[in-house]
């Protein structure tokens, strides 16, 4: 249980790591200041372009791999999905930009990648249609959370599985309040629109 005294911390530090936010200094763009002011790899895409964007989203899905690995080598059998609470909690709420921070649909991804691949394809499938369907990248983040702890209930995972899954998909729809509110006013951006700003 020691264990946990770093790997909780660390987690967390690594999620706190804003990459959309340093992707976009380096650019000379304050990625918070522009489009929706997210730091993630949706706005970097609409702000910065593809490039930055894939970078984004490579540093965001690999901390959250990073952490959950910390914790499946190092920590007892609760370490995983307490590694991936602290790195989500990092990305959410960065202790380096104020306690701001992004919608954790890329660190969610990475750290699912590392519970559980099958779990990850379902979800990853549900984004996409729905994205394919309405070209809302919001709404597909959305339902996608959802979609995580109905899939490790399907799937037969172990009750803490499904209860973190359910504070994640809870705690993504939080962060989203503001998408949903531009969706039912039908001013969302939709997938392709760059921002003008």
């Amino acid at each position: 249980m020691t264990d946990l005294l770093w790997i909780i911390p660390v987690s967390y530090l690594l999620g706190s790591l804003p990459f959309g936010y340093l992707v976009g200094r380096l650019r000379g763009v304050d990625i918070t200041a522009h489009g929706s002011g997210n730091i993630g790899a949706t706005n970097a895409l609409r702000t910065l372009g593809p490039v930055p964007a894939l970078i984004v989203l490579a540093g965001d899905m690999g901390k959250g791999v990073l952490a959950v690995w910390l914790g499946q080598a190092f920590g007892p059998p609760a370490a995983p999905l307490l590694a991936a609470l602290a790195v989500l909690a990092g990305h959410g709420w960065s202790i380096f930009l104020g306690f701001r921070g992004g919608k954790m649909i890329a660190t969610s991804l990475g750290v699912l990648l590392m519970l559980s691949p099958q779990v990850t394809a379902g979800a990853a499938a549900v984004w996409a249609i729905v994205v394919a369907l309405t070209r809302y990248v919001s709404l597909g983040s959305i339902l996608a959370a959802v979609a995580v702890p109905v899939l490790f209930a399907a799937l037969g995972f172990p009750p803490g599985y499904i209860v973190f899954a359910g504070v994640i998909a809870a705690t993504v729809i939080y962060k989203h309040r503001s998408n949903i509110a531009r969706l039912r006013a039908g001013t969302e951006s939709r997938l392709g629109r760059r921002s003008k700003k």
